[in-house]
């Protein structure tokens, strides 16, 4: 059975920082291009970034130098590194992994809450 846990959600300031986490299990974590999506209150889920298994990476535009993606096979792990925060980023971030082209394979976590407010 496929899991993806995410953490490090919480509340922080304007311009502050956050590092969220997601740790996978019942996968074969090197062949999956994993992301991270978020939801805001009313809006549609949206790509923030992704990483794929040869390390490339991608960013959407409204986050592009101020978050960071990693992955940490050893661990099976995630990483979404988030700098100069905005209110605008506010939302339920959520983990996702993609298995390889034309699998189907795909898996969420249950989410992470940020809340960036002063």
């Amino acid at each position: 059975q496929v899991h993806l846990v995410e953490s490090g959600g919480g509340l922080v300031q304007p311009g502050g920082s956050l590092r969220l986490s997601c740790v996978t299990s019942g996968l074969v974590f090197s062949i999956y291009t994993m992301g991270w999506y978020r939801q805001a209150p009313g809006q549609q889920r949206e790509l923030v970034a992704a990483i794929a298994d040869s390390g490339n990476t991608m960013y959407s535009d409204s986050v592009k130098g101020r978050f960071t993606i990693s992955r940490e096979s050893a661990k099976t792990r995630v990483n979404l590194e988030m700098n100069s925060l905005k209110p605008e980023d506010t939302a339920v971030y959520f983990c996702h992994a993609r298995g390889p082209q034309l699998t189907g394979w795909e898996f969420w976590g249950q989410g992470t809450q940020v809340t960036v407010s002063s």
